[in-house]
Protein backbone atom coordinates (compact mmCIF):
# COMPACT_ATOMS: atom_id res chain seq x y z
CA UNK A 1 0.00 0.00 0.00
CA UNK A 2 2.88 2.20 0.33
CA UNK A 3 3.14 2.31 -3.45
CA UNK A 4 -0.36 3.56 -3.67
CA UNK A 5 0.20 6.01 -0.92
CA UNK A 6 3.24 7.54 -2.70
CA UNK A 7 1.07 8.18 -5.70
CA UNK A 8 -1.58 9.97 -3.76
CA UNK A 9 0.61 12.00 -1.41
CA UNK A 10 1.63 15.62 -2.01
CA UNK A 11 5.35 16.25 -2.67
CA UNK A 12 6.10 19.96 -2.65
CA UNK A 13 9.39 19.70 -4.62
CA UNK A 14 7.77 17.62 -7.27
CA UNK A 15 4.95 20.15 -7.47
CA UNK A 16 7.41 23.05 -7.87
CA UNK A 17 9.37 21.18 -10.57
CA UNK A 18 6.18 20.36 -12.40
CA UNK A 19 5.06 24.01 -12.27
CA UNK A 20 8.48 25.17 -13.52
CA UNK A 21 8.39 22.50 -16.22
CA UNK A 22 4.92 23.68 -17.22
CA UNK A 23 6.05 27.32 -17.39
CA UNK A 24 9.15 26.44 -19.45
CA UNK A 25 7.09 24.25 -21.76
CA UNK A 26 4.46 27.01 -22.13
CA UNK A 27 7.15 29.62 -22.87
CA UNK A 28 8.79 27.29 -25.41
CA UNK A 29 5.49 26.47 -27.09
CA UNK A 30 4.56 30.14 -27.11
CA UNK A 31 7.93 31.14 -28.56
CA UNK A 32 8.43 28.30 -31.05
CA UNK A 33 4.86 27.34 -31.93
CA UNK A 34 2.27 29.97 -30.97
CA UNK A 35 4.08 33.05 -32.39
CA UNK A 36 4.82 31.44 -35.83
CA UNK A 37 1.25 30.17 -36.05
CA UNK A 38 -0.03 33.65 -35.15
CA UNK A 39 2.25 35.17 -37.81
CA UNK A 40 1.00 32.65 -40.39
CA UNK A 41 -2.59 33.40 -39.41
CA UNK A 42 -1.92 37.17 -39.60
CA UNK A 43 -0.37 36.78 -43.06
CA UNK A 44 -3.29 34.64 -44.18
CA UNK A 45 -5.72 37.25 -42.79
CA UNK A 46 -3.90 39.98 -44.74
CA UNK A 47 -4.06 37.87 -47.91
CA UNK A 48 -7.79 37.26 -47.43
CA UNK A 49 -8.41 40.98 -46.78
CA UNK A 50 -6.37 41.82 -49.89
CA UNK A 51 -8.42 39.28 -51.88
CA UNK A 52 -11.64 40.86 -50.56
CA UNK A 53 -10.40 44.34 -51.45
CA UNK A 54 -9.40 43.13 -54.91
CA UNK A 55 -12.79 41.44 -55.35
CA UNK A 56 -14.59 44.64 -54.29
CA UNK A 57 -12.46 46.65 -56.70
CA UNK A 58 -13.21 44.15 -59.50
CA UNK A 59 -16.91 44.35 -58.64
CA UNK A 60 -16.76 48.15 -58.78
CA UNK A 61 -14.97 48.00 -62.13
CA UNK A 62 -17.53 45.50 -63.42
CA UNK A 63 -20.37 47.76 -62.27
CA UNK A 64 -18.74 50.74 -64.00
CA UNK A 65 -18.28 48.70 -67.17
CA UNK A 66 -21.91 47.57 -66.97
CA UNK A 67 -23.10 51.17 -66.64
CA UNK A 68 -20.87 52.23 -69.55
CA UNK A 69 -22.22 49.31 -71.63
CA UNK A 70 -25.81 50.25 -70.81
CA UNK A 71 -25.10 53.88 -71.70
CA UNK A 72 -23.53 52.87 -75.00
CA UNK A 73 -26.40 50.49 -75.70
CA UNK A 74 -28.93 53.23 -75.03
CA UNK A 75 -27.06 55.67 -77.27
CA UNK A 76 -26.79 52.98 -79.98
CA UNK A 77 -30.54 52.38 -79.75
CA UNK A 78 -31.18 56.12 -80.01
CA UNK A 79 -28.83 56.38 -82.98
CA UNK A 80 -30.51 53.41 -84.68
CA UNK A 81 -33.90 54.98 -84.05
CA UNK A 82 -32.66 58.27 -85.49
CA UNK A 83 -31.28 56.47 -88.56
CA UNK A 84 -34.60 54.69 -89.08
CA UNK A 85 -36.50 57.98 -88.72
CA UNK A 86 -34.16 59.68 -91.20
CA UNK A 87 -34.44 56.81 -93.67
CA UNK A 88 -38.22 56.79 -93.32
CA UNK A 89 -38.38 60.54 -93.88
CA UNK A 90 -36.13 60.24 -96.94
CA UNK A 91 -38.19 57.38 -98.32
CA UNK A 92 -41.41 59.30 -97.74
CA UNK A 93 -40.00 62.41 -99.40
CA UNK A 94 -38.68 60.34 -102.31
CA UNK A 95 -42.02 58.56 -102.77
CA UNK A 96 -43.90 61.87 -102.66
CA UNK A 97 -41.45 63.30 -105.17
CA UNK A 98 -41.95 60.29 -107.44
CA UNK A 99 -45.75 60.52 -107.12
CA UNK A 100 -45.67 64.25 -107.86
CA UNK A 101 -43.40 63.66 -110.85
CA UNK A 102 -45.70 60.93 -112.13
CA UNK A 103 -48.74 63.18 -111.67
CA UNK A 104 -47.00 66.02 -113.49
CA UNK A 105 -46.05 63.69 -116.34
CA UNK A 106 -49.60 62.32 -116.48
CA UNK A 107 -51.01 65.85 -116.51
CA UNK A 108 -48.57 66.83 -119.29
CA UNK A 109 -49.50 63.73 -121.33
CA UNK A 110 -53.21 64.43 -120.74
CA UNK A 111 -52.76 68.08 -121.69
CA UNK A 112 -50.86 67.09 -124.83
CA UNK A 113 -53.52 64.52 -125.71
CA UNK A 114 -56.27 67.10 -125.13
CA UNK A 115 -54.41 69.57 -127.34
CA UNK A 116 -54.00 66.93 -130.06
CA UNK A 117 -57.69 66.00 -129.81
CA UNK A 118 -58.69 69.66 -130.02
CA UNK A 119 -56.36 70.19 -132.96
CA UNK A 120 -57.73 67.10 -134.72
CA UNK A 121 -61.31 68.24 -134.04
CA UNK A 122 -60.57 71.68 -135.47
CA UNK A 123 -58.89 70.15 -138.51
CA UNK A 124 -61.84 67.80 -139.03
CA UNK A 125 -64.27 70.70 -138.61
CA UNK A 126 -62.27 72.74 -141.11
CA UNK A 127 -62.28 69.87 -143.59
CA UNK A 128 -66.01 69.42 -143.05
CA UNK A 129 -66.59 73.12 -143.68
CA UNK A 130 -64.48 72.92 -146.83
CA UNK A 131 -66.44 69.87 -148.01
CA UNK A 132 -69.76 71.57 -147.23
CA UNK A 133 -68.63 74.72 -149.02
CA UNK A 134 -67.57 72.74 -152.07
CA UNK A 135 -70.87 70.86 -152.08
CA UNK A 136 -72.81 74.11 -151.66
CA UNK A 137 -70.89 75.70 -154.53
CA UNK A 138 -71.43 72.62 -156.69
CA UNK A 139 -75.12 72.59 -155.83
CA UNK A 140 -75.41 76.31 -156.57
CA UNK A 141 -73.64 75.74 -159.87
CA UNK A 142 -76.07 72.97 -160.81
CA UNK A 143 -79.04 75.07 -159.75
CA UNK A 144 -77.85 77.86 -161.97
CA UNK A 145 -77.26 75.48 -164.85
CA UNK A 146 -80.64 73.79 -164.65
CA UNK A 147 -83.97 75.27 -164.59
CA UNK A 148 -85.75 75.16 -161.34
CA UNK A 149 -88.26 72.37 -161.31
CA UNK A 150 -89.69 71.19 -157.98
CA UNK A 151 -88.76 67.57 -158.69
CA UNK A 152 -85.23 68.43 -159.79
CA UNK A 153 -84.87 70.81 -156.90
CA UNK A 154 -85.96 68.11 -154.40
CA UNK A 155 -83.50 65.61 -156.00
CA UNK A 156 -80.61 68.06 -155.68
CA UNK A 157 -81.41 68.68 -152.00
CA UNK A 158 -81.54 64.91 -151.34
CA UNK A 159 -78.24 64.47 -153.20
CA UNK A 160 -76.70 67.31 -151.15
CA UNK A 161 -77.92 65.81 -147.88
CA UNK A 162 -76.59 62.37 -148.80
CA UNK A 163 -73.15 63.84 -149.67
CA UNK A 164 -73.02 65.81 -146.45
CA UNK A 165 -73.95 62.60 -144.58
CA UNK A 166 -71.09 60.79 -146.35
CA UNK A 167 -68.59 63.53 -145.52
CA UNK A 168 -69.36 63.52 -141.81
Amino acid sequence: MKVFQDLVTFAPWTFIFQICNLLILTAGIKHFLFKPVQEILAKRKEQIEASYAEAEKAEGDAQAMKEEYETRLASAKEEASEIVKTATARATARSEEMVNTARAEAAAIKSKADAEIESERRRAAGELKNDISELALELAGRVVEKEIDPKVHKGMIDDFISRVGDAS
